[in-house]
């Protein structure tokens, strides 16, 4: 008996006024895992996770664990989805605690201030980004990779089934990078989650992502999957995004397999 996956999108099209910019978009997503979603400038990385949580209008249907999300309520849809975009929307100053702790809001009611159990695991979600001994800085005073750190701090916090991020390693350093992409693999495989995540870097994405969605002109032009498709399947479809490029597998100093990405451009 075919079981269906847990999350799926079908049809998804949308855009801005009278400017399309997604035209049938269809993919699934397994539990446990990152899927890393790909695509140059412009080819509709960021409305396709706009469009998944509803913030914006757009035909096709997505279900998450055999639920269609426009039948959720907004409060239904923040208890699942977490969305993560590109800039935080923060503009007031608050201490890295209370910034960790609006994770809780979807699940607290009216008035209701987080208990504290919900202090702690925020303490605790501050810590492991390595932001713990400034939970009562002002957050307005971070620099821009710090902000990131703390918002992936509130989005371990709030603890859904599907995180929907923007571009999370866009403002950090190298060793952030790959330490928050770690981070972020052990919780989805730890909790059985899901999540799609629009990055720029497709090295990055082959290191950490079992499953790649290429975006080109607002159309998914391929899935694939690194660890078993061939080095010829994916150099194509990467080349068809990003130019000439090559792909070879090897490893590293620790024996772990990796794929190496060469531009021809260079």
């Amino acid at each position: 008996m075919k079981t269906s996956p847990f999350f799926s999108a079908e049809n998804i099209s949308c855009g801005y006024g009278s400017r399309k910019v997604l035209t049938d978009v269809n993919f699934s997503l397994p539990q446990g895992s990152v899927t890393g979603l790909l695509g140059a400038n412009g080819s509709g990385k960021s409305t396709l996770l706009k469009a998944i949580c509803r913030q914006l209008p757009h035909k096709g249907t997505c279900t998450l664990e055999g639920r269609a999300l426009g039948s959720l309520s907004l409060r239904q849809l923040s208890q699942r989805v977490s969305y993560i975009p590109q800039k935080s929307g923060i503009h007031v100053s608050l201490p890295l605690l209370e910034v960790v702790m609006m994770g809780f809001n979807p699940s607290l009611g009216l008035l209701q201030n987080p208990s504290a159990l919900q202090r702690r695991a925020a303490r605790s979600a501050l810590a492991s980004v390595g932001l713990g001994e400034m939970e009562d800085t002002d957050y307005l005073t971070l620099s821009e990779g710090q902000k990131q750190l703390c918002i992936l701090a509130r989005t371990i916090v709030e603890d859904t089934v599907l995180l929907l991020l923007d571009e999370p390693d866009s403002a950090l350093d190298l060793h952030n990078r790959y330490q928050g992409m770690k981070m972020l693999q052990k919780l989805l495989l730890d909790k059985n989650k899901a999540a799609l995540i629009c990055l720029h870097d497709p090295a990055l994405a082959l290191d950490f992502c079992s499953q790649l969605l290429l975006l080109k002109d607002g159309k998914c032009t391929a899935c694939l999957r690194p660890a078993i498709d061939s080095l010829s399947v994916m150099q194509e479809a990467l080349s068809d995004i990003y130019g000439p490029l090559s792909l070879i597998r090897c490893k590293d100093s620790q024996g772990k397999e990796r794929l190496v990405l060469l531009s021809e451009m260079l």
